[in-house]
């Protein structure tokens, strides 16, 4: 007989409740079944082992030092054997789960994550959309499981997951800072780098008109890095075709963001799973 067949988790369960316990009767109620066969159980386990795992009298029942040297073995048994139980269910998972999220995000830190979430749980589908995250937290549960939503720092509900800070940003050639008023390549109204960028501006007295609108990413980082207009970004996803500007340059500062995962209420399992996913690769210690 192999030591795993030995050491089966049902023999071990019973040797544990009665050592814990210390009673056979206790033990027997505790499990749901007869005190005899509590009894045989873990007869049957000493049988296998070939060691008397129990002192016992008509008073007391208390371990003997091959008990006491299997107890801890047993407990980590049984719990190896529960989480491998469960990491096998999760990933038969099946699931639908929405997911809402800033078009950087969707298109650089992502993607790769959901493939890593696929191989894991491959029966579970996500359907990503991206796009200003502005009102996204409050369609939860309607249109979306999850957000990944932008905030200014220190506010918004939501679990924090970073912060990014806004910068400006122009193409290699700089062309752009040359110019007067200062031509700026933003997204639509709704999109919180665009409020910041314009009241900065203002702020500062800097003139500046609005060279370039849109709703895509893409298409707002390739007019930058054309040297076309400035543009914002976010620290962390700033591509390699831009240049981040600073307050030698003559740009006003701007404020920091916060980067947080919004749930819906009620969960399913298979957008729990993608929400701890996501947390795990996303969240940096505070």
């Amino acid at each position: 007989m192999t030591i795993a067949a030995a050491l089966d988790p049902d023999l071990l369960q019973a040797f544990l409740a009665v050592a814990d316990l210390r009673s056979f009767t206790r033990a027997a109620a505790k499990l749901n079944r007869t005190q005899s066969a509590v009894s045989m159980q873990v007869r049957r386990l000493e049988e296998r082992l070939g060691a008397e795992l129990f002192h016992r009298s008509t008073v007391h029942v208390e371990l003997s030092a091959s008990g006491e040297a299997l107890l801890g073995y047993a407990r980590r048994i049984l719990v190896l054997n529960e989480e491998a139980f469960s990491r096998l269910r999760e990933h038969e998972t099946q699931g639908h789960v929405r997911l809402g999220v800033m078009d950087d995000y969707g298109t650089l830190l992502v993607p790769p994550l959901l493939g890593s979430f696929a191989a894991l749980y491959p029966r579970i589908q996500v359907e990503m959309q991206t796009g200003l995250t502005a009102t996204m937290p409050d369609r939860l549960g309607e249109a979306y499981d999850l957000v990944i939503a932008m905030h200014p720092a220190g506010q918004g509900d939501g679990m924090l997951l970073r912060r990014e800070q806004a910068l400006w940003a122009v193409g290699a050639t700089r062309s752009a800072l040359a110019q007067e008023p200062l031509p700026v390549a933003l997204y639509p109204q709704g999109c919180l780098f665009r409020q910041w960028a314009i009241a900065a501006l203002d702020g500062a007295g800097k003139p500046w008109r609005l060279a370039f609108v849109s709703h895509s990413l893409a298409a707002v980082e390739a007019v930058a890095a054309q040297g076309l207009a400035v543009t914002v970004v976010k620290s962390g996803t700033c591509p390699p075709s831009l240049r981040t500007l600073t307050e030698a340059d003559g740009m006003p500062p701007l404020p920091a963001a916060d980067i947080r995962l919004h749930k819906a209420p009620g969960l399913s399992q298979a957008a729990a799973l993608l929400a701890d996913h996501l947390v795990a690769a996303l969240a940096r210690p505070s």
